[in-house]
C-alpha cells in the first residue's frame, strides 16, 4: 500500500554512492584478439581510467592496471586515449605526463614517444598495421601547433603525417596505407561550424586536396576501399552519410539522407557515429530527439533500424563481421558498452555497465516534451516523480530541477539515468532541456544560438519550465535550475534574467564571459566569437549578457560546485559569484573540490557533490532530507552551525556593515528554534538584541563556552 508523503521527502533506496558507481564513464571500445576491450573510469580509484577486457569465458580483468590513467588532453576534451593492435599490445596517452606507451598484457609500459614538454597525443587509432594520433605541441605561439602523426609501436620515433590547420582529428589510413584522410579546420571556426575533409598521399609527391568547401561540419572519414570514402556532412542542414570517390571522374553522394543525424559535435577526439561492415552494409546512429541505431543497405538505400534500446549518447565503437560494439545508455539501462549481432539485434549483450540503477519500478519513464518559446520550438525530456511506495498528496504539485546540458554545443537524450532516478525516487521531477543551440535537431537548431548565448538559451529554458507548471505536472513555485560549464552560465543567466526559477545550482559555470574568453583554452578561444560575438567589437555585449555585470538581480538561494584544478573555468569565476552573492546577501553555498578539474571524477567528489544538491533543495523548498544531513547556507558574512551550544549562527570572516540584514533574512529562512548566536562585539549584541534574541545565563551554556550568547527562543505556538 502507498503512503503519502512530501514530494522531495521520499524514502529511497537509491545512495549517492550508489549513483556515482553507477554512473559510469566510457572511452571506446574494440574487439582485441578475441575478446572485447573498453576503458572505464574508476571513481573509487581517483577517477583513473582504466582499459579492461572481458574474455571469452566472460571474466573481466584490467590490461591497464592501477595507477596508470589513460585520459588525452588533447584539445583539452581528449578522447582516443587508448587503442590495441590485432595481436593485442595495449596504446594508451598517460594521464600524467600525455606520453604514449605500450604495454603487453602481464607487463609494465614502455614508452613510445619521446618527453618534450607541452606535447601531448590523443585520437590514437590501429589502422593497418599503423599507429596513428593527433599530436598537440604548446611551443609559445597562443595557437599550439597540431599534426597527425605515426609513431612507430616499437619506439623508433615520431612521422608527422599532416599538419596545416589549427585543428585536425580523426585520421583514416586507405587500406594500402597510401592515403591518408583527416578533418581539419581553423579559428575561430568550432568543428560544428566548418571543418573540411582532406586526403594526402603519404609519398609526398602530391599536395593534399580538399574533399569538402569547408562551408559545413564534415566528420569521420573511414575507407571503404582505396579509393572511396565515407564520411557524414550537414551541407544538407542534417548530418547525413555520403560517400566520395577519388576515381576519376570524381563522385560525392547522399548515402540514404534522413531528416536526422549520423554526426555531431566533435568534442572528444574518440567520437563515432557509424562504421562499415565486411558485406558493405553500414551500422550507424541517427539521432532526432532521441538516438536509434539502424542498418544501411548502400545498393539499395534500404534502412532497417535495429530496434534495440540505445536512445542517448550512442556511439559506434567498432565492428567484426556483423558483430558491433556500441557504447549508449536506454530508457531502461544506464550506460554501457553492448555486443550486438546487427542480424539478430534481440540477442544484445551488455558487456559493461548498462545496468539499472534500482528496479524498473524505480524509473521513471522519459516523456519527450515541446513547447512554443519566442524562438520557436523547444524541445526537453520530463521525468517525473516516481515511487513504487510513496506517493504526493493531492493538493500538492511535485518540485522540479531543470538540468540544463554542457556546451552549449550538445545534447540529451532520454535515458535510464541513475542520477535522475536518485532525485525522482524522491519525489523532485526533472526535465532536461535541449534548448536552441542543442545537436540532434538539426543545423537550423543548432545555430539559433549563433550571437545568442544568454538569450535563446534563458527564453528557451524558461519556456520549457514554464510549460511543465503551465501543464499543471509541477510546481510553480519550487522550480530549481541546474548545470555545468556552459550549462552553469545559463543557471546564472536565468537567475538574473527571469524569475521563473527559485534557487539553482551551479557546477563550474560561466559568469564572466570576458574573462573566459581570456582564460580559457585553445580549443574554445574563440568559441565565442560565434555565441557572442568577436571581441573588441562586441566587447559590450559580453559585458550585457555576463551575469556578473547584474549582481543586483542575484536574489534567489545559489549553490555554487567547483573544481580546484579546472582550466577550462578556473574558480577565479565561481568565486567571483560567490563574492557577488556574500555582497548582496544572498543565501549561498560555495564548495571548492581539491584535485578536481571540468567535471568531477572522484567517487567521493561525486558523492558529495549530489547529496550537497539534495540537502541545498531540501532547505529551499522546505522538505526533509532523512538521509543527508542539513545544508548550511552563507547569507552576506553568516551562517548556521550545529555546536557544543546548540543551533548556532556563526560569523564568517567577521561582521560586516550588513549583518543587520544578513540577519534578518537568516533568522527568516532558519526554521529551527531555539537559535544561538555568539556576540563577538557590543555593536553585535546590539544587533542581535534589536532582532529579538535575549542574552543567555552563562551558567546554562555548555562549559568552556565563551559569553556572552545570545538565543532567539521558540515562539508561543511552538515554531
Amino acid at each position: 500500500m502507498e503512503s503519502t508523503l512530501p514530494y522531495g521527502s521520499w524514502p529511497s533506496p537509491l545512495t549517492a554512492a550508489a549513483v556515482a558507481s553507477a554512473s559510469a564513464r566510457f572511452d571506446g571500445a574494440r574487439f582485441v584478439a578475441g575478446d572485447v576491450w573498453w576503458a572505464e573510469g574508476v571513481p573509487a580509484e581517483e577517477g583513473r581510467t582504466a582499459v579492461r577486457r572481458r574474455r571469452g569465458d566472460g571474466t573481466v580483468e584490467d590490461v591497464l592496471r592501477a595507477p596508470w590513467s589513460a585520459r588525452s588532453r588533447v584539445h583539452e576534451y581528449g578522447g582516443g586515449a587508448w587503442t590495441a593492435s590485432d595481436d593485442g599490445v595495449l596504446f594508451f596517452v598517460d594521464g600524467a605526463d600525455q606520453r604514449v606507451r605500450a604495454v603487453r598484457l602481464g607487463e609494465e609500459p614502455e614508452t613510445l614517444t619521446p618527453p618534450v614538454d607541452g606535447a601531448a597525443y590523443g585520437g590514437l587509432t590501429w589502422q593497418h598495421g599503423s599507429l596513428l594520433a593527433v599530436r598537440e605541441q604548446h611551443l609559445g605561439a597562443r595557437t599550439p601547433a597540431r599534426s597527425i602523426v605515426r609513431i612507430d609501436p616499437d619506439g623508433g620515433g615520431v612521422e608527422e603525417l599532416a599538419t596545416g590547420s589549427d585543428f585536425l582529428a580523426q585520421p583514416a589510413l586507405s587500406p594500402d596505407g597510401t592515403r591518408l584522410a583527416w578533418i581539419g579546420w581553423d579559428h575561430p571556426a568550432m568543428p560544428w561550424d566548418q571543418t573540411t575533409l582532406r586526403v594526402a598521399t603519404l609519398d609526398g609527391e602530391s599536395e593534399a586536396i580538399a574533399l569538402t568547401d569547408g562551408g559545413s561540419s564534415a566528420v569521420q572519414p573511414v575507407w571503404l576501399d582505396n579509393d572511396t570514402l565515407l564520411f557524414s556532412d550537414d551541407r544538407d542542414g542534417r548530418w547525413n552519410l555520403r560517400r566520395a570517390s577519388l576515381a576519376q571522374p570524381r563522385t560525392d553522394e547522399a548515402v540514404a539522407p534522413a531528416d536526422a543525424d549520423s554526426g555531431g559535435a566533435l568534442w572528444a577526439l574518440g567520437t563515432r557515429w557509424f562504421a562499415s561492415l565486411p558485406d558493405g552494409r553500414i551500422v550507424a546512429v541517427r539521432t532526432h530527439g532521441a538516438d536509434e541505431l539502424v542498418v544501411i543497405e548502400p545498393s539499395s538505400g534500404s534502412v532497417r533500424p535495429l530496434g534495440i534500446d540505445a536512445t542517448a549518447s550512442a556511439s559506434i565503437e567498432d565492428v567484426d563481421g556483423t558483430r558491433v560494439l556500441l557504447i549508449a545508455a536506454g530508457r531502461t539501462a544506464t550506460t554501457g558498452v553492448w555486443l550486438v549481432d546487427v542480424d539478430d539485434p534481440g540477442n544484445a549483450v551488455a558487456i559493461a555497465g548498462a545496468g539499472a540503477a534500482a528496479g524498473p519500478e524505480w524509473t521513471p519513464v522519459a516523456r519527450h516534451i515541446t513547447v512554443d518559446g519566442p524562438h520557436g520550438e523547444v524541445h526537453a525530456f520530463a521525468y517525473p516523480p516516481t515511487n513504487p511506495e510513496v506517493t504526493g498528496d493531492d493538493d500538492e504539485l511535485p518540485p522540479y530541477l531543470v538540468w540544463v546540458h554542457g556546451g552549449p554545443t550538445s545534447h540529451v537524450g532520454p535515458s535510464a539515468s541513475a542520477k535522475i532516478a536518485y532525485w525522482t525516487s524522491r519525489g523532485v521531477g526533472v526535465l532536461d532541456v535541449n534548448y536552441g543551440g542543442s545537436t540532434g535537431y538539426g543545423r537550423a537548431y543548432r545555430e539559433r544560438l549563433k550571437g545568442q548565448w544568454g538569450v535563446v538559451d534563458v527564453d528557451d529554458v524558461v519556456a520549457a519550465a514554464s510549460g511543465l507548471a503551465a501543464a499543471g505536472l509541477a510546481d510553480p513555485a519550487r522550480l530549481a535550475i541546474e548545470g555545468g560549464s556552459a550549462g552553469g552560465w545559463t543557471v546564472l543567466a536565468a537567475l538574473v534574467g527571469s524569475d521563473t526559477f527559485a534557487a539553482g545550482v551551479s557546477r563550474y559555470g560561466v559568469g564572466d564571459a570576458r574573462a573566459l574568453a581570456a582564460d580559457t583554452h585553445d580549443f574554445e578561444a574563440r568559441y565565442l566569437d560565434g555565441l557572442i560575438g568577436p571581441l573588441p567589437e562586441a566587447e559590450h555585449v559580453y559585458l550585457e549578457r555576463s551575469p556578473l555585470s547584474r549582481p543586483d538581480r542575484f536574489r534567489v538561494p545559489l549553490l555554487i560546485l567547483q573544481g580546484a584544478e579546472d582550466r577550462v573555468v578556473p574558480p577565479s569565476q565561481a568565486e567571483a559569484i560567490r563574492d557577488a552573492l556574500r555582497e548582496r546577501g544572498v543565501p549561498h553555498a560555495y564548495v571548492l573540490y581539491e584535485g578536481e578539474g571540468h567535471g568531477f571524477r572522484r567517487a567521493e567528489t561525486s558523492v558529495h557533490a549530489l547529496e550537497s544538491e539534495l540537502a541545498f533543495l531540501g532547505r529551499v523548498f522546505g522538505f526533509e532530507t532523512p538521509d543527508v544531513p542539513p545544508f548550511e547556507l552563507t547569507i552576506g558574512s553568516l551562517t548556521v552551525a550545529s555546536t557544543a551550544v546548540g543551533r548556532e549562527i556563526v560569523v564568517v570572516d567577521e561582521v560586516t556593515a550588513n549583518a543587520a540584514r544578513d540577519l534578518a533574512v537568516l533568522v527568516s529562512r532558519e526554521p529551527v528554534r531555539p537559535l544561538f548566536a555568539h556576540a563577538v562585539d557590543a555593536d553585535w549584541a546590539r544587533t542581535l538584541s534589536e532582532h529579538g534574541f535575549t542574552e543567555v545565563d552563562p551558567s546554562d551554556l555548555p562549559a568552556g563556552s565563551a559569553s556572552p550568547y545570545f538565543v532567539l527562543p521558540p515562539t508561543l505556538d511552538g515554531d
